[in-house]
């Protein structure tokens, strides 16, 4: 075992469980066919931690993911990731690609969501936009449901949602996503998005 951790380092058990006792959430362990979590309460809100891995029967890949139901209170949805190679061509045959008036953030990433002027809205938030352009990979949206293979949530309530590939053992920077996800539920509130007392969801 000793050997192991200087080989690849704390294991994912570790660093996610030192991860909530820092911000004071709890860690369900890796079972049998289940994979580990933390989970947050923040406000009404429920923010989970967790991985899922995706096996077309040669291959095996895992991503890291963190989600948050929430009760959406207009319809908004978005879609932000950064730009890669070929974004030029999805924008040359019409993708959608909404600029917010920041070079930076406009040259960085692609901005997708409707209304328009609500996703305007929500990254007029100076701080929400700077701990997205911290994320070194990042691919956040607001989703209806997790799909057929997934969780399905009753009329009114979608999750936000945030994914990447690997799995994430950086302390500090799970505890940014966590930050990220705590400013953006509240900003929804602002902009009347989400209901700011409503009870919570959570995720089974």
């Amino acid at each position: 075992m000793g050997l192991l951790r200087e080989l690849f380092g704390p294991s994912k058990d570790e660093i996610w469980s030192q991860l909530s006792q820092e911000i004071g959430a709890d860690y369900e362990k890796d079972g049998f066919f289940k994979s580990g979590k933390v989970i947050l309460s923040h406000k009404q809100w429920e923010i989970t931690l967790d991985t899922y891995t995706v096996s077309d029967g040669k291959t095996s890949h895992t991503y890291t993911r963190i989600r948050a139901p929430y009760v959406n209170q207009d319809g908004f949805r978005f879609n932000i990731y950064r730009k890669g190679i070929f974004s030029w061509l999805g924008k040359a045959l019409g993708q959608q690609d909404i600029e917010i008036g920041d070079a930076y953030f406009d040259e960085g990433f692609i901005i997708q969501g409707e209304p328009e002027d609500q996703v305007r809205r929500l990254l007029q938030n100076v701080d929400l936009c700077q701990r997205i352009q911290n994320q070194p990979d990042i691919h956040f949206q607001v989703k209806d449901d997790e799909g057929w293979f997934g969780q399905k949530f009753p009329e009114g309530v979608d999750e936000l949602y945030f994914q990447t590939y690997g799995v994430i053992k950086d302390v500090q920077r799970l505890q940014d996503l966590f930050e990220l996800f705590a400013l953006v539920l509240e900003e929804l509130c602002r902009i009347g998005s989400a209901y700011e007392h409503q009870p919570g969801v959570s995720l089974k």
